[in-house]
Order: structure tokens, then sequence, then C-alpha cells
């Protein structure tokens, strides 16, 4: 008994960190392949619900977070050295904020979801892409603007506020370049 509960803490343990190697969805998924954790089992469901290819969505986790399940925006600095408030109350896998987390959950029915259990977040990640294929009429393959609309919101998306943000355009270049990346890896590991 003793030794179960133990082997069960480790397990969960591992779930609190960044898999090692987040440049690869091979070695990700495997990593993450356990009894109480299966990522790959989680991101094809969410794939099949929403439609959203399963590179797009790890892509949009990776760029987000890091796949770090506490991440949370830097503190702001009250006269430049005392730690103050948050830019925003984005948090967890997906980065998702407060009020848009609320949102998912109550829409899906999913009352119980957490931001810090990758299952709900990868979850969120393809409910907040089709939202935007519905919204925006982006293509459920295009990374590039499906990231910009989930870091802009669907109505940022639409007024064209990322137009005049380099660093968001970069973001999501990166997110489109990693998306690649994982659509080749994962045609080619067992």
């Amino acid at each position: 008994m003793r030794v179960l509960l133990i082997v069960a803490l480790l397990a969960l343990a591992g779930c609190a960190t960044a898999p090692k190697n987040t440049r690869n969805a091979c070695a990700i998924f495997e990593q993450r392949d356990g009894l109480f954790n299966n990522w790959e089992r989680a991101a094809r469901k969410a794939s099949r619900e929403y439609g959203v290819p399963v590179p797009i969505l790890m892509a949009t986790i990776y760029t987000e977070s890091g796949f770090r399940p506490y991440a949370r925006p830097p503190r702001t600095k009250l006269f430049g050295f005392i730690p103050w408030k948050r830019q925003s109350t984005a948090y967890g896998f997906s980065q998702a904020l407060d009020g848009t987390w609320s949102r998912y959950k109550r829409e899906t029915g999913h009352l119980m979801a957490r931001r810090t259990n990758f299952a709900d977040a990868i979850d969120f990640v393809g409910w907040y892409h089709s939202n935007s294929h519905e919204k925006n009429g982006i293509a459920l393959n295009d990374a590039y603007n499906l990231y910009l609309a989930y870091y802009s919101g669907d109505a940022g998306y639409a007024r064209g506020s990322w137009r005049g943000n380099a660093q968001l355009r970069k973001a999501a270049q990166r997110a489109a370049s990693i998306a690649s990346a994982y659509a080749s890896q994962l045609r080619s590991c067992s």
C-alpha cells in the first residue's frame, strides 16, 4: 500500500513541472504518458472535438506557458523595485484570463476544470480556437492567425489591434513555426 502511494505521489509530482524537451512533441507525449496523466490522449480528444490539429493546440500552449502549469505574467514594480500587481489574470498552461476561463467552464459544462490541468487547458485552447474560427473565419489549420486571435481576443483580432504590435506578430510566427515542427515530429514518432 505504501509503495503504491509513493508511486502515485511521484507521478503527480512530475505533473507540476514542464516536460524536459518542449521543442519535441514526441518527447513531450512520451514523458507525459502515465496512468494518471496522458497528454497525448487529451490533445487528440480536444482535436477531435474542436477540429483544431494537435500541433496547433500544443504550439499555443508552448508559446503561452512553455508547458508550465503554474505560469503567470510577471508582476509590475511599484517605485521600480517593490513587487506589485500582475499585468493580467492569465494563469496556467493556457494562460487563460479569469473571465474567459469562467466563460469556457459555463459554456462547456466543465465546471470543475482547472487551468493547471493539462487536459482542461488543451480543451480550452481547442474551444477558444474553434470560437475564433466561427467569429473571425480563421481556418482551423492557420496557426499564425489563430494565435493572433488567441492573444488579442476575438474582438481585438477583428479590429486588427495586432497589426501595430511587432512583438505579438513575432510570437504568432513562433507559434506557427513550432506547430509546423510538431506536425513533422508527430508524423514520425511511434
